[in-house]
């Protein structure tokens, strides 16, 4: 349903104004990575696995071809995923290594799987100096003049899949230096490892492409899904022990403190799909994880199921913005300038009109 307070024209990730859409080819993105001399490749902040393997697979494609680059990356990553990252990728993080120096200076930015300046504050002034060497490949429906040539293709399910055009252009070949494995990571990671609506053919033929260009996904699936430590196994446990409904049992919601993060040893990047866990719940078609990141802020993720049954979507994506985030139709996330129960009270406030 259409909630009752849409974002619309308010949406953070808007810019007023700007039609956020592709101006430039797979072709014309190829051919100005083709003429580059030093590419930065950038996402947004907290990566994920289609972030991280857009990113990686940029950089080893253009790596193939004999073009320097490096990729930089903002606030927390979970471990599993940066161990795809090899000792011959050059990846960077800003909280250690901050923005280039004029002698790293690049002639050309590429900004991947997003298009949001609220999701780039680490470096929205520097890229803002640099808009005409600006490039952007993305999914996303919403975001804003990040990029001065863009390709945005909603019609694929992660960043990755928008990528392989721009690298068939290139020439690169995918079966060579593990270029399909982040391309895989992404599209696996963006659709719950094929599970979400947005997992239809097309995407299982990409799929079945990098597969053949090497992939192993069992493998993968272990690395990144598989790879749990004793600590994220106990914040499992109590987010479980604090769950508790919303929407007469529609909505799920858990929530994690400082203290249990103090008491288990475990991290907020080792936190990835715990807020899955409650959609296994047959009558539940959304969870909510609301995170103590610090005092005063609460970190929120959402995820929902694609509709069934005659029941329609909680779009989280709309859900998220109420509160200065966004994200997909059925995965989102917001930062909440509030403790635990002010934030749990404002979801609750509004989340009726999300639910159908």
């Amino acid at each position: 349903m259409t909630p009752t307070t849409p974002a619309g024209p308010d949406h953070p990730w808007d810019e007023p104004g700007f039609e956020y859409v592709s101006n430039a080819t797979a072709a014309e993105l190829a051919e100005t990575l083709r003429a580059a001399t030093r590419v930065l490749i950038t996402t947004h902040e907290k990566p994920d696995g289609d972030a991280l393997g857009t990113s990686l697979a940029l950089h080893r494609g253009l790596r193939q071809l004999g073009i320097s680059s490096q990729v930089l990356l903002a606030g927390p990553l979970d471990p599993n995923l940066l161990a795809i990252a090899g000792p011959s990728d050059e990846v960077r993080r800003f909280e250690h290594d901050g923005l280039p120096t004029p002698d790293d200076e690049p002639d050309l930015i590429a900004v991947v799987d997003t298009g949001a300046w609220t999701q780039l504050e680490s470096m929205r002034s520097w890229l803002r100096e640099r808009a005409e060497r600006v490039i952007g490949i993305d999914h996303h429906a919403r975001g804003g003049s990040v990029a001065s040539r863009r390709l945005v293709d909603v019609d694929c399910a992660s960043a990755t899949q928008a990528l392989v055009p721009v690298l068939d252009a290139l020439g690169v070949d995918l079966a060579r230096d593990e270029v399909a494995m982040p391309l895989f990571l992404g599209l696996a990671t963006d659709t719950g490892w094929f599970r979400f609506s947005s997992a239809g053919s097309t995407v299982y033929r990409v799929a079945a492409r990098l597969m053949d260009a090497g992939v192993d996904k069992d493998e993968l699936y272990a690395m990144i899904e598989q790879n749990a430590s004793p600590a994220r196994l106990a914040m499992i446990a109590r987010a479980l022990g604090s769950l508790r409904y919303m929407s007469n049992g529609a909505v799920a919601v858990m929530r994690l403190t400082m203290e249990d993060f103090a008491e288990t040893g475990a991290s907020l990047e080792g936190l990835a799909g715990i807020v899955n866990t409650p959609l296994d719940i047959g009558a539940v078609r959304a969870s909510i994880l609301l995170t103590e990141a610090a005092k005063g802020l609460t970190k929120v993720s959402f995820r929902s199921k694609p509709a069934r049954e005659g029941l329609g979507i909680v779009d989280v994506n709309e859900l998220a913005a109420q509160f200065g985030g966004g994200g997909h139709v059925h995965a989102a996330g917001a930062r909440i300038p509030s403790d635990l129960d002010e934030a749990e009270a404002a979801i609750e406030a509004v989340v009726d009109d999300f639910v159908d």
